[in-house]
């Protein structure tokens, strides 16, 4: 069987877990913690960069950050994961769905300004597949309308828009180590990146359940208190230490994945020449990290036969989101501005391949002769 997704092991997970359990501080912000958020703060770079439980986690806290209210309106996509929407609705707040751009599955940037009104208080692009959203259009409407931008880089570490890291770009970022990425703190796991120094304090309190705990233990005042709202948005020292083994290859994993993406590129070039599929476009400014390998088909129904066909080849593909603006939920709590052309028809059309850290060129090899062999009979 080829698995769709293995998480990434470097080797040193195991001895780094242990060191963390036999320090005297495993809650979080320990030795390892504080290893991690400094390697992203320079590495990126950006103000602060604070670990937290999931992505999920950091999405909710920028939502604060922001100070979120019943009534507010969020621009974002409709083809993204829940936590980008619930993020927001769990404020109060109203989702405004854009449409896609089929070429990068990314918002469109050209139909932003349409949904602004008096109400909107942020614009969330979210980077798919770790290609970059097209920035500089947004944040441009971001300042001409006084709107926050939280960019959901959730997939997007090592990648890059016009030489700047993702997630550096927007007022807050966020990034995700969930075990379907590139880089995992042990399953699940999560980052907010502050590149505004008006949140920096703030977003401490927040993360330490709304005390002032972290200035404590800097030696800021003489004893903690409660001084805002907040949450449970500190992950624990053992991820952070098996996070820390992933940072250390960092290069390595990129390198490797992207290597696989491009044989899968190059390899599927037949295919687009005859019809049968469309691959994933990379705009010139954008540089990305491998983080998935998608084909797009004809429609729903060759890619259900498809999905069918590789699975008893034991080969495990999968589709990918379900349009918010569809479910129940995003009815209820979101709208959809303008015209929907792209968003589900594209959706419909798009199969992810296997790709992860340690994959072998005989199953790339596998794969790709396997979906030629599907395309070799014909299909609706």
């Amino acid at each position: 069987m080829i698995p769709f997704n293995k998480p990434p092991l470097t080797g040193n997970e195991v001895q780094y877990i242990t060191e963390a359990l036999k320090g005297n501080k495993i809650s979080g912000d320990g030795p390892f913690g504080k290893r991690c958020q400094q390697w992203f703060e320079e590495n990126l770079p950006t103000q602060k960069a604070l670990l937290t439980p999931s992505c999920t986690a950091a999405l909710e806290l920028a939502a604060i950050l922001i100070d979120v209210q019943s009534g507010d309106e969020i621009i974002m996509p409709s083809y993204t994961f829940v936590s980008t929407a619930n993020a927001f609705v769990l404020r109060g707040a109203k989702i405004v769905f854009v449409d896609i751009r089929p070429d990068t599955m990314n918002i469109d940037e050209t139909k932003i300004e349409a949904a602004i009104t008096d109400r909107t208080k942020a614009i969330v692009p979210v980077h798919y597949a770790g290609v970059s959203c097209e920035m500089d259009a947004i944040m441009d409407i971001a300042g001409r309308y006084s709107l926050y931008v939280i960019e959901d880089a959730a997939q997007g570490v090592m990648s890059s828009y016009k030489e700047r890291p993702l997630g550096t770009i927007g007022h807050l970022g966020a990034f995700s180590f969930h075990e379907t990425k590139n880089y995992t703190s042990g399953g699940e796991g999560g980052l907010l990146i502050i590149n505004d120094a008006r949140f920096t304090e703030r977003a401490e309190v927040i993360r330490e359940k709304g005390t002032n705990r972290s200035q404590f233990f800097r030696g800021q005042v003489d004893k903690y208190t409660w001084v805002d709202i907040g949450s449970s948005y500190l992950p624990s020292e053992m991820q952070a230490a098996y996070l820390w083994a992933q940072l250390e290859k960092a290069n390595e994993i990129n390198d490797a994945r992207l290597r696989t993406w491009k044989s899968y590129y190059d390899s599927f070039r037949k295919l687009i020449q005859e019809g049968f599929i469309e691959l994933p476009i990379i705009p010139d400014y954008c540089i990305h990290n491998a983080h998935m390998f998608y084909i797009k088909v004809k429609n729903l129904q060759v890619r259900t036969e498809l999905l069918e066909f590789l699975k008893n080849k034991n080969i495990l593909g999968a589709f990918h989101y379900i349009p918010l603006h569809s479910t129940p939920v995003g009815k209820d709590w979101g709208r959809f501005s303008e015209d929907e052309v792209y968003t589900t028809s594209e959706s419909e059309r798009l199969l992810r391949l296997p790709i992860f850290f340690g994959i072998k060129d005989e199953e790339v090899s596998l794969v790709v002769k396997e979906v030629s062999n599907f395309f070799k009979e014909p299909h609706a």
